[in-house]
């Protein structure tokens, strides 16, 4: 049971990636996916969920509005598309399954139950 994310790259601000998180060892449409960042120095932090059950999806404040998560499951694929990125969006990238999640008055999200780690893929937003 894996999970691969990949995707990004170097970017200019204002520009845009795709990243992907393909899971191998089970299917994917049933757990819910979680989307994280660790930028260096700094703590991991969720960005994006999407619900197994519902497709239901919730985001960070700091990237509502610019970030969109989708599931393909014919292709057993979570997608997290990156729009308007910002240098602050400059991070190692990565997925996992998730039991839960809550949004906090704060605009950040709490995750529960995170497993499945694998790999992330690091995004550069640099001129």
């Amino acid at each position: 049971v894996q999970l691969q994310a990949s995707g990004g790259g170097l970017v200019q601000p204002g520009g845009s990636l795709r990243l992907s998180c393909v899971a191998s060892g089970f299917t994917l449409n049933r757990p819910a996916i979680g989307w994280f960042r660790q930028a260096p120095g700094k703590e991991r932090e969720a960005v994006s969920c999407i619900s197994g059950r519902d497709g239901s999806t919730n985001y960070a404040d700091s990237v509502k509005g610019r970030f969109t998560i989708s599931r393909d499951n014919a292709k057993n694929t979570v997608y997290l598309q990156m729009n308007s990125l910002k240098p602050d969006d400059t991070a190692l990238y990565s997925c996992a399954t998730i039991s839960a999640v809550a949004e906090l008055s704060d605009g950040n999200l709490m995750i529960y139950g995170a497993a499945n780690w694998g790999k992330g893929t690091l995004v550069t937003v640099s001129s």
